[in-house]
């Protein structure tokens, strides 16, 4: 009976010790839940933005080319509101807004949607980070707004879903995002001459190559309050994300590589958007995010386009289920239809769900560590696939997430987490048949946009 003893009594040592690792191990990865986003959540208000939208509208036009002069009508008189918004969060929050225009020439030559000569202005408010402050994620609305002739300047415009709704939830996103401190700096952006040929975006997008910006991401918010589709589809709970597959930039060597290692559907701006997928089902699961893998609408365009262009990571959230009945439309009724771009067609409550989106990626991206660096890796012909990227030197993170999928699947779907190293195998898993990837992690939980790792390494 004692050698049964004795085997029993090593048996529930050896489970005990397991149990006390893996306790150990769980006990030293971070929490998956921040419960301030939570509160960025609740904090955040359909009264204010439905105020600010019928503000927007009231300037009734804010046609590119409209009025600069007067204090009630034209887009003059709309940024300048929008930045005195601006300042006024600043001053809430003990200055804490960096508030500035930032503008361009656009001349009539050359352009056939530009009427005559003309400064574009955008209205910037920059929310400066701890401990990244020259690293930025921005937050964008449009300003312009257009009738049926987009060089039709002077006729009503009011825009109030296109896009006085994502220049609103921009300004809200202010409001309450100013209430805290992140490691990266944050951008909330007015911008204009978006519907004459995304000169807004162009120009700020080459301001921040030129000033050597490092942008993690921008969400350009373009129609957030429309529920009501002209296919007849009512929906307030989902909404899109559109993102281009690789960098428009990539060079020839790239392209040519990723015809052997894969990669086609995990560019930077894909990577962003799977970020801001997998924030909203985290934290608003009552929302349904759907991932368009498509850079814009179908032969449309948006403001995150030039800052692609320059090879930044960049999305755009926008309704599910548009009326063009109430877009790019003279205000009128014909045949019992009615026509224009009217606060009536705006739901303020989706509005401000789309807006809060926004919020808990901007504070996930913002309070997270910057992606791994370098990231590689190696695998062939072996029953194991290996991982390597730079450590990082940031002392608030905590370890690393290692991420794999199969090829077909648009979310990462399986992880394991890892600290203290800059390297990892997975054993069990041939490369061939997934897709991998690395985030950085925090000590508090929040996690990086996930690099895919392009360079090949040898594994000997």
């Amino acid at each position: 009976m004692r050698p049964i003893y004795k085997t029993t009594r090593l048996l529930i040592l050896f489970l005990a010790s397991v149990f006390f690792v893996e306790k150990s191990i769980a006990q030293e990865a971070p929490p998956q839940i921040d419960k301030r986003i939570y509160d960025i959540i609740a904090n955040t208000s359909a009264d204010r933005i439905e105020s600010d939208i019928r503000k927007l509208a009231d300037f009734g036009t804010r046609n590119t080319f409209s009025d600069t002069v007067s204090n009630t009508r034209g887009i003059g008189a709309a940024r300048r509101w929008i930045k005195a918004e601006f300042d006024k969060i600043s001053a809430e929050c003990g200055g804490c807004l960096e508030v500035f225009y930032q503008r361009d020439l656009v001349t009539k030559e050359g352009n056939r949607r530009v009427p005559h000569d003309a400064y574009v202005v955008n209205v910037v408010a920059v929310l400066r980070g701890t401990d990244y402050p020259n690293s930025y994620v921005l937050m964008s609305g449009d300003i312009d707004s257009r009738a049926s002739n987009t060089m039709n300047f002077e006729i009503d415009a009011p825009g109030a879903n296109d896009n006085a709704s994502g220049m609103a939830g921009t300004i809200e996103a202010a409001r309450v995002l100013s209430k805290y401190k992140f490691k990266h700096s944050i951008v909330f952006v007015g911008l204009s001459g978006e519907e004459q040929g995304l000169f807004g975006g162009r120009g700020l997008a080459n301001y921040a190559k030129n000033n050597n910006w490092e942008i993690v991401g921008i969400l350009n918010n373009d129609m957030i309050g429309n529920i009501e589709g002209v296919d007849g589809v009512i929906d307030n709970r989902t909404f899109r994300i559109f993102s281009e597959p690789v960098p428009a930039n990539e060079t020839d060597r790239q392209r040519g590589a990723r015809r052997f290692t894969g990669g086609e559907v995990d560019g930077i701006s894909r990577q962003l958007a799977r970020y801001i997928h997998k924030q909203t089902q985290t934290y608003m699961p009552e929302m349904n995010p759907m991932m368009i893998y498509r850079l814009d609408r179908f032969g449309r365009g948006g403001h995150h386009r030039p800052f692609n262009d320059l090879g930044y990571a960049g999305v755009r959230i926008m309704e599910a289920h548009e009326n063009y009945n109430r877009q790019h439309q003279d205000i009128r009724e014909e045949n019992g239809i009615k026509y224009g771009d009217v606060v009536e067609g705006v739901n303020f409550e989706y509005a401000r769900r789309l807006t809060a989106v926004n919020e808990i990626s901007l504070a996930g991206l913002a309070w997270a560590p910057p992606s791994p660096k370098n990231v590689g890796i190696g695998g062939a012909v072996r029953p194991s696939t290996t991982l390597v990227w730079n450590e990082s030197e940031d002392p608030n993170v905590a370890g690393y997430k290692i991420y794999w999928r199969l090829t077909t699947s648009p979310t990462w779907d399986n992880f394991v987490y890892v600290s203290g190293v800059n390297s990892y195998t997975l054993k069990g898993i041939v490369i061939d048949n997934y897709y991998f990837g690395v985030a950085a992690v925090s000590k508090d939980g929040h996690e990086s946009p996930v690099a895919f790792p392009y360079r090949q390494i040898r594994i000997r």
